[in-house]
Order: structure tokens, then sequence, then C-alpha cells
């Protein structure tokens, strides 16, 4: 990779991430209700759809500028880390009945005409909830990182860990705000991002 294409993947990443927080952002929900409030029944779904167009920018950089072979599994470790990919991408389908899909697409609040700018669904502690706060985050990870790795996706792949890090924490600012105490004492109960063997719930809620 070139140095110019170095720092054009960054920043496509970078500027991808800062426009993903805002439009996530309670402040910016709350200025397009205040001066579009007709907006806000699409709001979510405008949002997922703005996510994912925005996201073919830096994935399209990084497969056509993929650099340097860093490293790439062979033997019983193809094996290994295929099975780790495939079992997290089959444990995030699974955990789709824990969710209510026409909210979390944004079809529900564009279908009743909600407008509120807080999400609607109720606090659920799902069974992967149990041992850690942000199991889909977790899971992602474990994709990104038991793939081979090139110059171009070592680093989409470190800023985007480093993106869920930081992400899960404004998320669970929100959350605060949602729930409160409820979700005090369920933080203080289950680790955030990665799960520990002696910190979990030992009963959902």
């Amino acid at each position: 990779m070139t140095i110019l294409s170095i720092i054009l993947l960054f920043s496509a990443w970078i500027i991808y991430f800062c426009i993903h927080s805002i439009l996530a952002s309670l402040a910016f929900k709350r200025y397009v209700s205040q001066h579009w409030p007709r907006l806000m029944p699409a709001y979510r779904l405008l949002f997922n759809l703005i996510s994912l167009i925005l996201l073919i920018i830096p994935l399209t950089l990084q497969h056509h500028n993929t650099g340097k072979l860093l490293w790439n599994w062979s033997g019983i470790s193809v094996i290994v880390m295929n099975g780790l990919a495939i079992s997290a991408a089959l444990t995030i389908l699974w955990t789709l009945k824990y969710y209510d899909g026409t909210d979390f697409s944004g079809l529900k609040q564009l279908r009743d005409g909600i407008t509120d700018v807080q999400d609607q669904e109720h606090f659920v502690v799902s069974p992967l909830h149990r041992f850690v706060r942000h199991p889909w985050y977790f899971l992602i990870l474990i994709i990104l990182w038991t793939r081979p790795m090139d110059q171009a996706t070592l680093i989409g792949t470190v800023l985007i860990t480093l993106y869920l890090m930081i992400g899960s924490r404004l998320e669970e600012s929100k959350l605060l705000i949602y729930h409160g105490e409820q979700y005090q004492c369920y933080r203080s109960q289950v680790p955030g991002l990665f799960p520990l063997p002696w910190k979990y719930l030992k009963k959902a809620s």
C-alpha cells in the first residue's frame, strides 16, 4: 500500500464512524425532531440505510488496496478460525429472535408514526446478555479477527475494533438515559465487550 492509499482508507473509516456516531446521537435526533418532526417516523429506517450505503466507500477502498498479506491461516488453524467465524455468525442470527426486528430496522416507527427520539424497545436480558453487555460487538470482533489479514484489512479491523469499544460506551450513555437504575444495576454485574468467566448473571432477568 502507498502512503496515499493508507491515508485515504484511514480517512474513509474515520469519516464513516463520525457520521454514524452523529446520526445515532440523541442530540442530533432531538435537533431533527425539533426542526423536521415529520421526518422522525422514518429516522431509524433512514439511519440504517445511510449507514449501509456509506459503508460501501471504506469497504471498496479496502478491497481494491489490499496491500501486503500479513498473515494467513493454514492447516488446522484454518478449520479453527473458520469454525469460530461461522459459529459467531450463526450466533448473531440466533440472537435475532430476542429482538423486535421491525423496531430495530425502523419499520415499526414508520408504520406507527412514532416521533419519539428514544428507542422504543423494553430492556430485555437475552441469554447472551447474561455474559456480555454487547454480544453482537463481541461476535463481530471474532469474525473480524479470525480472517486472513492483509495491510488494508488490518487497518479496517483495528479501526472497527476501536470504534466498537468507543461506540459501546456512547451507546451505554443512551441506555442509562432510557433505562436508568435498571441498566446501571445490570452494567455493574456483566462485563461490557469481552466475557469474563467469573462475572455474569446467573439468571436472565
